[in-house]
């Protein structure tokens, strides 16, 4: 696990080219049962995303949270840090940064 460098902005089309390495992306939270959370990604999509009891998901669990972690071969998300974001982001510009920061422009992210 690549769980010392730097985070890679992702979207959930990104996840298959991250496994096993760390990651942060957006996810609008949409439903939770304390272990798993289900969120829509910037590009729309469902991206799972697994808890663990050193890194819950913060209250409420509702609205956006940012989360950072390592992509399980699943292509799931194992939470290790999670921040939230409020009731309100631009997701469509999140979006657009995941494709400049896996693309021309990735020399500037990491």
């Amino acid at each position: 696990m690549d769980s010392l460098s730097p985070a890679v902005f992702v979207n959930s089309e990104l996840l298959p080219f991250c496994v096993g390495r760390r990651v942060r992306t957006v996810i609008q939270v949409m439903r939770s049962d304390g272990v798993v959370v289900i969120g829509k990604s910037p590009d729309e999509k469902q991206i799972i995303v697994k808890t663990s009891p050193d890194s819950p998901l913060p209250s409420p669990h509702t609205g956006f949270v940012e989360v950072i972690g390592i992509v399980s071969s699943d292509k799931s998300i194992k939470a290790e840090l999670w921040t939230n974001f409020g009731d309100e982001i631009d997701m469509f510009s999140y979006h657009k940064l995941c494709q400049l920061a896996n693309g021309e422009f990735k020399h500037l992210f990491l």
